[in-house]
């Protein structure tokens, strides 16, 4: 078991509806989670922009990372955490990866009675506003790219743009390991970036929420002329509206409080 304050035997958690009819269901967490500490970086920007939340993070760090693995395995992972989550009363989900948005979110907001939002579409929103020039690049894991899910919401946004995806697989591992700034991180962003410099990109996606501590190398890379879009900043503006849209936004005056969890052993789920 990951953590001592996991008990299977604990109340069943309220359905949306209940959240809705139930005052003190507003001052419950809400539930957000990564492969691993990437997810923070969304964390902290919910903690910024909603300060009187309570917030419940889970970083699946035994498992990390999940961008070379299959839908179905993704789909299996998101569903153990959410089902943990619950235990801790949340009133909502967040899922602070990329990799998971794009093959499990579906899925995850038919199979469960919570609001469950990602940070794929609040991404792609951003980054077709951004855009002069019509010419999006996206890095991520290999799973985001291949799923092609930013490129589908990108479109629906402003249909004529051009987006030109690049896995990064090695910048999960890299963050993970705390090598933020290094000579080996600048090396790989040089590796990876090349192409796309070469694309008269001028918006680049941070489509993975481990990247975002990368913001430094990936800028230096690209140049100052490329505007680099974190979707961490605009999922948390959406989490605040659709708190608001389910009448489940904590008080004012609410006390906020943080909870990090992580699964430290390999091979071993949430529930």
């Amino acid at each position: 078991m990951m953590n001592e304050k996991y008990n299977k035997d604990r109340e069943k958690p309220l359905c949306a509806a209940e959240w809705r009819r139930n005052p003190m269901g507003r001052q419950e967490p809400i539930g957000v989670f990564d492969s691993g500490v990437g997810g923070l970086t969304v964390a902290r920007e919910i903690m910024r922009q909603i300060p009187n939340e309570r917030i419940v993070y889970f970083g699946d760090t035994a498992r990390v990372p999940y961008g070379s693995k299959s839908k179905e395995t993704v789909t299996k992972y998101s569903r153990q955490i959410i089902r943990f989550l619950q235990t801790e009363n949340v009133k909502a989900i967040v899922i602070a990866c990329n990799t998971a948005s794009a093959f499990a979110l579906d899925t995850m907001q038919k199979e469960f009675d919570l609001p469950i939002i990602g940070v794929v579409k609040p991404g792609a929103k951003m980054a077709a506003q951004t855009t002069k020039n019509g010419k999006v690049g996206l890095i991520g894991t290999e799973g985001t790219i291949r799923s092609g899910v930013y490129a589908e919401f990108i479109k629906s946004f402003k249909p004529d743009v051009e987006v030109i995806g690049k896995a990064c697989p090695l910048f999960v591992p890299l963050v993970e390991e705390g090598m933020w700034h290094d000579t080996i991180t600048d090396q790989m962003a040089q590796r990876y970036l090349e192409g796309l410099k070469q694309q008269d990109i001028d918006t680049l996606i941070m489509g993975c929420t481990h990247y975002p501590l990368l913001r430094s190398t990936i800028q230096k890379t690209m140049g100052e002329h490329v505007n680099l879009v974190n979707p961490a900043y605009e999922t948390a503006i959406s989490l605040d509206g659709l708190l608001r849209q389910n009448g489940i936004r904590a008080d004012k005056d609410a006390k906020p409080e943080y909870e990090f969890y992580r699964n430290h052993i390999q091979n071993s789920h949430p529930g």
